[in-house]
């Protein structure tokens, strides 16, 4: 099958299952790696506690993290 007949016939697919499909396609071009896999976890559990118990004050709205972002790159 010829890479612009498939495209038409997978855009044509439910959502779902075109979610599915990119899934797939990007997992098959970037391979998890279950140690650093592992790490992200941990890291992020330890965020999650970290927030849930005080250490780190409030959380900062998302609009606000994505401005400052915005704003460092547009220097």
């Amino acid at each position: 099958m010829n890479p612009k007949k498939m495209i038409e016939e997978i855009t044509a697919l439910p959502i779902e299952e075109r979610v599915m499909i990119v899934d797939s396609l990007l997992r098959s071009l970037n391979q998890p790696e279950s140690e650093i896999d592992k790490k992200w976890i941990a890291t992020a559990r330890q965020r999650l506690m970290e927030m849930r118990t005080g250490p780190v004050g409030t959380a900062m709205p998302d609009n606000e993290v994505f401005d400052r972002v915005w704003q460092r790159f547009q220097k």
